[in-house]
């Protein structure tokens, strides 16, 4: 080959790897947009939520006893409020104090301070 023709060809190698390049550029700045990284997150969110659900069914339908077990404590645990009322009640000997329901009995506990200056 002359060095001329191998200038042409280098010339259109060059030409050919910026072509691809450019692409490539083009194909990451498109992925690494704003809206396209959510989606991507989101999807992730979405299949590893699905595999979540999945493995928590699994172990309903291998031990339903002891996740109605674990299920009735943790209900217990949010109730534990109301269920103290209920059993003080209960041990109170009643529901009503006096003619003042429950509610109001509650309320008289805060102390409020009307037109003190």
């Amino acid at each position: 080959m002359t060095p001329l023709v191998e200038i042409e060809q280098a010339k259109r190698d060059a030409l050919a790897a910026r072509g691809r390049f450019e692409r490539t550029l083009a194909d990451v700045q498109q992925r690494f947009q704003p809206g396209n990284l959510a989606e991507e997150a989101w999807d992730g969110v979405k299949d590893k939520s699905a595999d979540l659900a999945d493995g928590a069914l699994k172990a309903v339908r291998k031990r339903p006893a002891a996740v109605s077990v674990a299920l009735g404590a943790f209900a217990l645990f949010l109730a534990r409020a109301p269920l103290k009322r209920a059993a003080r009640r209960l041990i109170s000997g009643g529901g009503e104090a006096d003619g003042i329901d429950s509610a109001d009995a509650e309320l008289s506990d805060v102390q409020i301070d009307e037109g003190v200056s």
